[in-house]
């Protein structure tokens, strides 16, 4: 199937390693304009590389995008390099180790952050230009969690909210050629990430999880989720503006 998006410019925040690296390497498969925003430059300089280069017109950008104003710093330094961004893949987030569901307001409004106030902040900026061109697609990365408040509880409100924040902001775009849609994996392993250390640390926690709650039997890859990206991307999903949809191997 042809996507449709050769030559699109693509933003992937957090995508030095694990989903948003693989996810960054197959829409420059696709022939996309790849940018990446993550905070290891050697990690990006690397991915650069096997993107193809700037030459291909692939960039890279070291930010901690948690800092106040870091967002807009980093999209403005990326538009004025490559010129605005037709696809954004919003692949920050995490719990930031917070479990505790009393912790200050203070730490919820970080984790918030993390998870969504960072992506507002970029679709503030990202949104108007798109509609000014009539076309865009926004894919945002929830979890499973938003529905079944499993583990950290201000992580699974955060992505709860991510959810009805891309519903009604789909929806008030649907008209105008924007789709932004949330996927919302289960438990997957990745380079880097959470379930990769707890395998390493207690492998027998990581069966014991799948056991109870993957119908398939093992954890997700990125290579499970990065599909649906691309496909939410593409020019074929016009009538599925606000989307949220599970991709998580029948969690239970």
């Amino acid at each position: 199937m042809d996507l449709g998006i050769a030559g699109k410019r693509v933003l992937v925040t957090a995508g030095s390693q694990g989903l948003g690296r693989v996810a960054a390497l197959a829409f420059a498969q696709e022939g996309c304009r790849v940018a990446v925003i993550a905070r290891d430059q050697a990690k990006l300089d690397q991915l650069l590389n096997e993107l193809g280069g700037p030459g291909k017109g692939h960039a890279v950008l070291s930010a901690d995008l948690m800092e106040p104003q870091a967002p807009a710093r980093a999209l403005k330094a990326l538009v004025a390099q490559g010129g605005p961004f037709d696809i954004v893949i919003h692949n920050l987030g995490g719990t930031l180790g917070l479990k505790d569901p009393l912790s200050a307001p203070e730490r919820w409004a970080e984790v918030w952050r993390f998870n969504a106030g960072i992506t507002i902040e970029l679709n503030n900026l990202v949104i108007p230009a798109m509609e000014e061109r009539g076309w865009g697609r926004i894919v945002h990365i929830s979890s499973t969690a938003a529905e079944s408040a499993r583990g950290s509880v201000p992580y699974a409100a955060a992505k709860a909210f991510l959810n009805t924040y891309v519903k009604g902001v789909g929806r008030a775009y649907a008209s105008k050629g924007l789709v932004l849609s949330a996927i919302m994996p289960a438990a997957f392993e990745s380079e880097g990430g959470h379930w990769a250390r707890v395998r390493r640390d207690n492998p027998a926690l990581v069966e014991d999880y799948v056991r109870h709650h993957h119908a398939i039997g093992r954890l997700g890859t990125p290579e499970d989720i990065t599909p649906f990206l691309l496909f939410m991307a593409s020019t074929h999903v016009t009538f599925a503006t606000a989307a949220v949809f599970a991709v998580d191997g029948g969690s239970m």
